[in-house]
């Protein structure tokens, strides 16, 4: 038969006569193959693209499910999941079975896929089938990131996760913060092991205030403010008193003090007739003579007349002995002795008058409850205080006298306006514009764009512990409560050690100011403000870096007008609202609002997480899109972390 074939196709090469019917037979075949090649190639490259992203999508979505467990029952499911939608709509193939799997524990899953596209015209040349088969890996591969820790401190921090006050340590938030924080740092670490990106962390713990001040300039804080305090009154005295003495003039002066004797007693045993007989027996008197040794003394005394007298004395005792006739009987006379004492001085004087002045004295009285301002000339003297230097002011509670302080840390944040809504537009900024609400800007060296130091010891309101009055000025008067966190920390690589060392001094106290702690999340983390120098500094393997703020709350906004927070005492200063109490939360939570607006136009994924609490409607908006989570308890907490980990280790198909 071939050979036959060959002859054919021989006398046709040979033959000069226009066969043209077989010619067109022999091309409509060879054009039918390449037609129906074309038609079936281009069905299994569909097929095959469609196969390839059902494959990526489902390795994708296992490694996006493994948690603590690795890869477990839970996350095999998602990933055969979600390669079964991708493949919906196909038709004329077998769906084939997907089957991930992970040597790593979940860090990378694996799947191959194969099936076969039954071909149509290309069976005419024998091919019944096109075979495919494609593989797909995901795994967690790190670029550079920044990653600010904006977390909530606030004294409900320190119950349980039903809002209960508790003693076990375990259960309280602030507690399962630090254990899911731990849990973050291992993921981001694990994926960044044996790469060269640059992963770095910093922290804005927040509540009624944050502390930045170690962070600022001495020259962005003033030197004088304003306070919510108390002033001591006293009791005075004026008279005159001695405040210093004349130069001193010298006198000299001798003499003798008084004669003391002993008793006469007989002399001899001789008797005499008459008393001249006598006299004429009686010896001389006994000169003075020295009896031991002489004695000085000196000493220093202030006289009736304030006179300051310096008194140098010195004496030696002297004796004798004298006689003398006595008439013993009628006529009959005999002798008698006796020794005297005596002593001899000098002395030298010293002698400084006074110099008398009249001044007035003060003893403490009470304490007068006001704002301590300029205008009445009491307003603080913070020049000291804000280097962190040792700082004496008249605080006693008993007394009115100085005590020492040492600043902490914490701040007022530094001019804003009471207005009702704020908002922000890249195009327009802020508005209305505040100091407060510049994330970027340094102080221009006028006070309104300058901070205060927080002084919680300073600060006491008009009222008692359970009130507080509304005059300006009082005799009753209380410590105005505060909240100063931990040390805010710039961008910075840190170990595991130095990572859960500023997690471990999250201590809580204070009231929920939201608005504050993205405020300052921006500030630390944004490209073209105040620490640019430390968010722009250039990774050493060149890639770009994403930036993150992981912001917490176990809570909604919170504002205190009776505490002491960054913006004062609001029931008295006024910052804020119009009449220190009306619309507080809502103005704050317009700033908020505004904030994380200012805070995304700066190209920075912003993470939100109600732990604990309602996810808000402005928690919600505060967040990037798909980026906020409601956590409702520790496990909660953890996943949030974890998928947050994972976004921020860039999660990633590898071929």
């Amino acid at each position: 038969m071939a050979r036959e074939h060959d002859g054919v196709l021989q006398q046709l090469r040979q033959s000069e006569a226009g066969n043209v019917f077989p010619l067109t037979a022999a091309a409509i075949f060879v054009l039918a193959g390449l037609v129906g090649g074309g038609v079936d190639a281009s069905r299994a490259y569909l097929v095959e693209n469609k196969l390839q992203n059902a494959c990526d999508a489902g390795v994708l979505a296992g490694r996006k499910n493994v948690r603590g467990e690795g890869f477990n029952a839970e996350a095999v499911a998602a990933a055969k999941s979600y390669f079964n939608v991708n493949m919906t709509g196909i038709s004329d193939i077998d769906i084939p079975a997907f089957v991930p799997t992970s040597s790593d524990n979940g860090n990378t899953i694996e799947a191959v896929v194969s099936t076969k596209v039954d071909t149509t015209l290309m069976r005419v040349f024998g091919i019944d089938n096109i075979p495919i088969k494609v593989s797909c890996t995901a795994s967690m591969s790190m670029g550079n990131a920044d990653v600010m820790m904006v977390l909530d401190t606030t004294g409900s921090m320190n119950r349980d996760i039903n809002g209960n006050n508790t003693w076990d340590n375990s259960k309280r938030r602030i507690t399962l913060l630090r254990d899911a924080m731990e849990s973050f740092y291992d993921t981001v670490a694990k994926s960044a092991d044996g790469t060269n990106a640059r992963i770095r962390y910093g922290f804005v713990p927040y509540s009624s205030s944050v502390n930045v001040g170690r962070l600022l300039e001495p020259d962005w804080i003033v030197d004088r403010m304003n306070l919510q305090s108390r002033v001591p009154e006293y009791n005075t005295k004026t008279e005159t008193i001695v405040v210093g003495y004349e130069p001193p003039r010298y006198t000299t002066n001798s003499g003798t003090n008084d004669l003391t004797s002993e008793n006469w007693s007989r002399y001899n045993n001789s008797w005499y007739d008459d008393e001249p007989e006598c006299n004429n027996a009686k010896p001389s008197d006994g000169a003075w003579r020295n009896k031991g040794k002489s004695k000085t003394e000196e000493r220093t005394y202030i006289n009736s007349a304030k006179q300051r007298i310096t008194e140098k004395r010195t004496w030696q005792e002297q004796d004798r002995t004298v006689y003398r006739c006595r008439v013993a009987y009628t006529y009959w006379y005999w002798l008698d002795d006796r020794k005297e004492k005596r002593e001899i001085f000098s002395e030298e004087l010293t002698i400084e008058d006074p110099i008398f002045e009249e001044v007035t004295t003060k003893t403490f009285k009470r304490w007068l409850y006001k704002e301590r301002k300029q205008s009445d000339g009491d307003d603080l003297d913070v020049s000291n205080y804000k280097l962190f230097n040792v700082t004496e002011i008249e605080n006693d509670d008993d007394d009115g006298s100085k005590k020492p302080y040492t600043w902490k840390g914490c701040i007022e944040e530094r001019g804003t306006a009471s207005e009702a809504t704020f908002s922000f537009s890249s195009l327009l900024g802020m508005s209305p514009y505040t100091w407060d609400l510049d994330i970027d800007k340094a102080p221009d060296g006028s006070e309104e764009s300058k901070w205060r130091p927080l002084w919680p010891e300073m600060a006491y309101r008009r009222g008692t512990s359970s009130s507080i009055y509304r005059q300006d000025r009082g005799y009753d008067g209380h410590p105005t409560g505060s909240g100063c966190p931990s040390q805010a920390k710039l961008l910075d690589e840190l170990s595991k050690d130095e990572f859960m060392a500023e997690a471990n001094k999250l201590s809580p106290e204070g009231s929920t100011y939201l608005d504050l702690g993205m405020i300052w999340g921006g500030r630390l983390l944004s490209p073209t403000g105040m620490f640019a120098s430390t968010v722009m500094d250039p990774p050493q393997n060149g890639a770009e870096v994403a930036r993150h703020i992981i912001f917490l709350t176990d809570g909604e906004m919170e504002p205190s007008w009776s505490g002491y927070s960054a913006y004062g005492t609001e029931y008295y200063d006024k910052r804020v609202t119009d009449d220190g109490t009306s619309q507080q939360k809502s103005r704050h939570t317009s700033r908020f609002r505004a904030v994380c607006q200012a805070v995304r136009a700066k190209g920075i994924r912003i993470w939100v997480i109600a732990f604990g609490s309602d996810l808000s409607a402005d928690l919600q908006a505060c967040a990037s899109p798909q980026s906020s989570f409601d956590a409702k308890n520790s496990e909660g907490l953890k996943e949030a972390f974890q998928d947050i980990a994972k976004n921020v280790g860039e999660l990633r198909i590898t071929m």
